[in-house]
């Protein structure tokens, strides 16, 4: 099954404020969530995000120095957030 990835405005923008190099890693990473949004095995750098219990289940992308924030909703994968690892995960709380 192929995904329709949506972005969120405000990623949309921040995309646009990275070096030509993270931003290319970052949306090439994006663009393989449409053929495997879900965890397959332990050691992948897609991880469910604990804590969202009464919400939507999230997803976290791991590339490099960066979170890509997802949620999805039936064939479509909603990227919700893209945050720098050092600023953690304050959004979760």
């Amino acid at each position: 099954m192929i995904y329709e990835i949506k972005l969120h405005p405000g990623v949309a923008k921040y995309l646009k404020s990275l070096d030509s190099n993270t931003k290319a890693r970052i949306k090439e990473g994006i663009d393989t969530l449409s053929d495997k949004p879900y965890p397959e095995n332990p050691r992948t750098d897609i991880k469910k995000l604990k804590g969202t219990k009464g919400r939507k289940s999230f997803y976290r992308l791991r590339i490099g120095n960066y979170r890509v924030i997802y949620t999805i909703e039936e064939e479509t994968i909603l990227v919700t957030d893209i945050i720098p690892r050092e600023k953690g995960y304050k959004w979760l709380r």
